[in-house]
């Protein structure tokens, strides 16, 4: 019998675990038999892709860099991502605040609503915890961005997976460098970290064999913790707004991997399908970035020199979905809180949003975070901040579900378009944990 195809095997896991999830809430102690039994099956897999993510970044990007005969091509392919992840973010912007204020979802917010939400939310310590870091973030200085980027120690920087863009500027640095010491010099070097990738990416293989079992895991834990429904009810129209300009966004990508690559979208999307639904259960690019990597290289035949490049840095710099999630969070309280917005206010979200946007991290809830800098950008009053992400809070977890799915398949998107454009997509060459398990039994 035919094996069922991975991405088959997660959506199975999702459904089962959103099923079980439910009937667990219909038993008092549902909830805490998932808190104590389920949930931990699902944050060992996180911590399995976490604990390979920097590994792989470092040896992947050191190869790819050291693989390049001419380094001027590194330079094109650098220019070439930045430029079209500016160009992504944008339209994403842009396609949040058209349909935010084409619809007014904010105008449909009764006053019991949002004084039952303020109670409920306000004072959470999660919404004061998003509010200190926007604040810290904007008393840095100007170019503190890139100052955050060079690591005083490589060491420190490799043991912390918050630190990404830290370890993608040491790699490029050793692989830069490598390269200039010539090739017979650089040869054991490399040698190792080919050695090390292989390693693991074959890593990645056995991890995705419990892929169904965690996103099972990670799902019941996500409805059994889930607030008010009546709550969310009221923010339906809200969510709408949102997941419809996710989903557009995705037709973008898929436009343009069809007319500039000339690959089938919806080929495109089974290659891919995998790295978007661990990215939906775990919220996170950066714990996703190992199976994006693994499944934009082998199942979709972008070479390693630019996946390499383009993935980690993507995961990092490329918050597509979130950035659009900023335009409509942003329009929406300010609709609620009849707070007026000018076209200048708007231009000043796209511009905001952007450049937060390159800053965030690439984990859970960073976008909350980013939406306090883009609020406070429009002079937002900062008595009705708590208000504000009080208004969101109750569905900003399933939200940040659908758009860290966005951001995943953008930063696939990018790379398929950088490779197509220094021709470096190929012909894809998929490969199973158990490849080689015959040379070892």
């Amino acid at each position: 019998m035919k094996k069922l195809e991975l991405h088959w095997r997660i959506l199975i896991g999702m459904v089962l675990g959103l099923l079980f999830g439910y009937a667990m809430t219909q038993v008092f102690w549902g909830a805490d038999f998932v808190k104590d039994w389920i949930k931990p099956l699902g944050s060992i897999f996180i911590k399995l892709l976490k604990l390979i993510a920097i590994p792989l970044i470092l040896a992947s990007l050191i190869k790819g860099i050291s693989d390049l005969k001419d380094i001027s091509k590194f330079k094109q392919i650098g220019l070439r991502t930045i430029v079209i992840y500016i160009i992504t973010t944008v339209v994403a912007i842009s396609i949040g605040l058209l349909i935010v204020n084409i619809t007014n979802p904010g105008d449909g917010i009764s006053k019991e609503t949002i004084t039952r939400l303020t109670e409920t939310y306000a004072n959470d310590s999660g919404v004061q915890a998003k509010i200190a870091e926007a604040t810290k973030q904007q008393s840095s200085g100007p170019l503190q961005f890139l100052e955050d980027m060079v690591p005083d120690n490589a060491f420190a920087a490799l043991s912390n997976n918050k630190m990404m863009l830290q370890v993608i500027f040491f790699a490029i640095f050793l692989g830069i460098s490598m390269l200039l010491i010539g090739e017979k010099k650089a040869k054991p070097l490399k040698d190792f970290f080919d050695s090390i990738n292989e390693v693991v990416l074959k890593m990645v293989d056995l991890i995705m064999l419990t892929a169904p079992v965690a996103v099972f895991a990670l799902l019941a834990n996500v409805v059994v913790s889930s607030n008010d429904p009546d709550l969310l009810l009221a923010l339906l129209k809200y969510v709408g707004v949102v997941v419809t300009g996710l989903l557009l966004m995705i037709v973008f990508y898929l436009f343009l991997v069809s007319v500039y690559t000339k690959k089938n979208p919806f080929w495109f999307l089974k290659q891919i399908s995998p790295a978007q639904l661990l990215a939906f259960s775990t919220s996170s690019s950066a714990a996703t970035l190992p199976v994006t990597m693994e499944r934009v290289e082998e199942h979709i035949g972008v070479d390693k020199e630019v996946s390499s490049f383009v993935l980690p840095v993507g995961a990092t710099i490329n918050m597509d979905g979130t950035s659009l999630y900023q335009a409509v969070a942003a329009v929406f309280i300010a609709q609620a809180l009849s707070f007026d917005l000018t076209f200048a206010d708007q231009l000043t979200i796209v511009l905001t949003a952007l450049l937060a946007s390159i800053g965030s991290a690439a984990v859970p809830g960073a976008g909350m975070v980013m939406l306090v800098i883009v609020l406070e950008s429009i002079g937002f009053p900062a008595e009705k901040l708590a208000i504000g992400l009080a208004l969101i809070f109750a569905v900003d977890r399933p939200l940040d579900m659908c758009r860290t799915v966005v951001n995943v398949t953008g930063d696939a998107t990018v790379s398929m378009l950088v490779a197509k454009s220094v021709g470096k997509l190929h012909k894809p060459q998929p490969k199973e944990w158990d490849d080689h398990l015959e040379e070892v039994i």
